[in-house]
């Protein structure tokens, strides 16, 4: 395959499971859900020969794509008021693709438990996987708008028809506030392509770069746009007080879900903030840079103390993810090296442990019909394998050396405590409180007193063992050869700072 059409058709091959699907009869249950997985393996298997070349020395530029689309002025220039369809990576964005593609097969693999309408389900399911891929590959505002609003439209949908007792409010919650984000987010958009005639990310980022009276947007106007891009991306992250739609999410939404959202929708947050906050505004950035620090650290305790009185595991989970969004805050306010690179070691590490810790979650509610801590205790003697994983799971959450969950953390520690040692000291308490709230809630949930019998409960089966084993392989390898992202990310992280002034 020509490497240009590589990324082309790397976003775009989950449509051919789609259309396939369409021509299937509701009623061939096996066949849909083994074409909903299958429709996966193309996207996963094109972003790990793109990640693989890329470690082996080839240039990522060779996967660029750059076609005339849209022309909204007959000017010399074909650039100027143009929009172009543009697809590329850089280091970041390509290990963002690559844990996309991963997560989705594996949470085609979680979508066992989905009980009804498997056609329109995994319909949903691929149109989510485009939109998620198309975010992190597009190259130009515009392009990136409208993936992001696809990942919206089937979210709705999986939420409300496949989700548990108050989906529907769920469902609404989170378009309600996803739709306010987007809407900021077009604001933006719209005056960043009035001003400067383009949306291509790497230009704005040139353009924007001079100061005084070459300067295209006056100071005060960079300053609301990064603001409004903060506020908009916080929505997504989410950045208290923005948070409330995601817990709703994270309880009633199915579990193979959750573990796309959380492990992939909500970096998307993450992902504007260092790609557009920081790559189009740095000085900007680096001047509102104390403040987001002190949002990470007022989300890492708020997360980490009401995890801590939760009653149902859900809910502690999605706490848990409130918390440690604030670690990439944290990271991304100490703006030095260290720190960035904890912020987008976290994005990571928190994509992978979440969607293993969702995954075991749907594997004892399916068979139990409850995630409630005082009902699933001496899970343990009934469910060995399940409970040894989600030991292991809880272990990475915390910060246990040797998983990915220490590297971020120290990183972006590391980071704050050269800038701002005073609130990294206050940060602290955050972590500490993490291991206090997981180690409660597993512990209660595997060595806790037995309220039920688990005679005839099966624990983990082999096919639930793929996902499992995966993330938990992937969480080790992280944490153990950390070079395996740190190599990818070098040359993303070396522009940023210099863009930064570090």
């Amino acid at each position: 395959m020509n490497s240009s059409y590589l990324l082309t058709a790397l976003v775009f091959s989950p449509l051919l499971g789609i259309l396939v699907l369409a021509f299937l009869p509701k009623a061939k249950e096996k066949m849909i859900k083994t074409i909903g997985f299958i429709a996966t393996l193309p996207a996963l298997i094109l972003a790990l020969v793109a990640y693989f070349q890329y470690r082996g020395g080839a240039d990522l530029d060779r996967f660029s794509v750059e076609l005339p689309w849209i022309k909204f002025a007959n000017l010399p220039d074909e650039y100027l008021y143009a929009i172009f369809y543009e697809l590329g990576v850089d280091g970041f964005s390509l290990i963002m693709i690559v844990l996309t593609a991963i997560l989705s097969t594996l949470a085609a693999i979680a979508s066992i438990h989905i009980k009804k309408e498997w056609k329109g389900y995994f319909m949903l399911f691929l149109l989510l996987q485009t939109g998620m891929l198309g975010v992190f590959a597009a190259e130009n505002l515009v392009l990136f708008f409208i993936f992001f609003e696809i990942t919206l439209i089937p979210m709705f949908f999986l939420i409300g028809k496949w989700g548990y007792f108050e989906k529907e409010k769920a469902a609404f919650s989170f378009l309600v506030y996803n739709g306010l984000g987007s809407a900021v987010l077009l604001i933006v958009i719209m005056v960043l392509f009035a001003k400067t005639g383009t949306a291509n990310i790497d230009l704005l980022s040139q353009l924007l770069d001079a100061d005084g009276p070459q300067s295209l947007l006056s100071e005060p106007l960079k300053f609301g746009l990064l603001i409004s891009l903060i506020v908009a991306f916080g929505v997504k992250l989410p950045i208290f007080p923005l948070h409330s739609w995601m817990l709703k999410v994270h309880v009633e939404a199915p579990p193979s879900i959750v573990m796309l959202h959380s492990g992939i929708l909500l970096k998307i947050g993450a992902f504007g903030l260092i790609r557009f906050g920081m790559g189009i505004f740095p000085e900007q950035f680096l001047q509102l840079a104390p403040v987001l620090a002190v949002l990470g650290v007022i989300n890492l305790l708020y997360g980490a103390f009401l995890a801590l009185i939760q009653k149902d595991f859900k809910m502690v989970l999605a706490y848990s993810s409130i918390s440690h969004m604030g670690i990439v805050l944290i990271g991304l306010g100490a703006a030095n090296e260290a720190g960035v690179q904890g912020a987008i070691f976290q994005v990571v590490s928190h994509g992978l442990i979440s969607a293993l810790l969702f995954f075991l979650v749907s594997i004892f509610y399916e068979r139990l019909q409850t995630s409630h801590l005082d009902n699933l205790g001496g899970l343990a003697k009934g469910m060995p394998l399940t409970a040894g994983f989600l030991m292991a799971g809880a272990m990475a959450s915390l910060g246990l050396p040797g998983m990915s969950g220490f590297i971020s953390e120290f990183m972006a520690f590391l980071g704050l405590f050269e800038t701002n040692p005073i609130l990294a000291a206050v940060g602290t308490i955050g972590i500490i409180m993490t291991a206090v709230y997981l180690l409660r809630a597993v512990l209660s949930i595997t060595f806790g007193k037995a309220h039920r019998e688990f005679a005839g409960v099966p624990d983990l089966r082999t096919v639930e063992m793929v996902p499992v084993l995966t993330l938990i392989g992937l969480i080790i390898l992280i944490g153990v050869y950390p070079a395996v992202l740190g190599g990818a990310l070098e040359t993303t992280i070396e522009t940023i700072m210099l863009g930064i002034g570090g």
